[in-house]
């Protein structure tokens, strides 16, 4: 059974070290080690994971399977979010799950999660980015009624990648 728990200042290193490690399962073997390294560090170090976790705008929550940490949500309104879009939007930042508990529906109660956060903050659109390579992602937001509406570049150190810009209208 998947429970969720919201992220609090307390779980800085359990969403570091649950950060790196779905990351990595996701991406290492498309990039160079130098290139993952830097990412790893710029994007999940535990000071930047702290005020990510104070900004208010800003919601992180754990997947529990039988209390182990299996994923994590992360959602962003307004001036969090990392593109300009309006304040009707939330945007969802992150869905990662451990590789072993994938498929076993940790990501359906995530996603109802952020289905559930849009319609309690009066949002009328989720939208996220999703490396246009990350096959199995993209299945998982179509199959959920999201839809291609962009693009953007997304730099893995020196390496340009495109992440494609999905959209669901609640």
């Amino acid at each position: 059974m998947v429970t969720i728990k919201q992220c609090t200042a307390s779980d800085v290193q359990q969403l570091q070290d649950i950060s790196i490690l779905t990351y990595k399962e996701t991406f290492d073997e498309h990039n160079s080690p130098e290139n993952m390294a830097a990412y790893l560090d710029a994007a999940y170090n535990a000071p930047k994971l702290a005020k990510e976790l104070a900004n208010p705008n800003s919601y992180f929550y754990f997947a529990l399977v039988d209390g182990e940490v299996a994923g994590y949500l992360k959602l962003n309104t307004d001036a969090a979010q990392t593109e300009p879009v309006d304040d009707k939007s939330l945007e969802l930042e992150r869905i990662y799950i451990q590789k072993r508990f994938q498929k076993n529906g940790v990501g359906k109660v995530l996603m109802a999660k952020a289905f559930e956060m849009a319609e309690e903050l009066g949002k009328e659109k989720i939208w996220l980015g999703v490396w246009e390579h990350n096959d199995n992602a993209r299945a998982f937001y179509e199959k959920k009624g999201f839809v291609k509406t962009g693009s953007h570049s997304f730099f893995m150190g020196d390496d340009e990648q495109t992440d494609l810009i999905l959209t669901k209208t609640l």
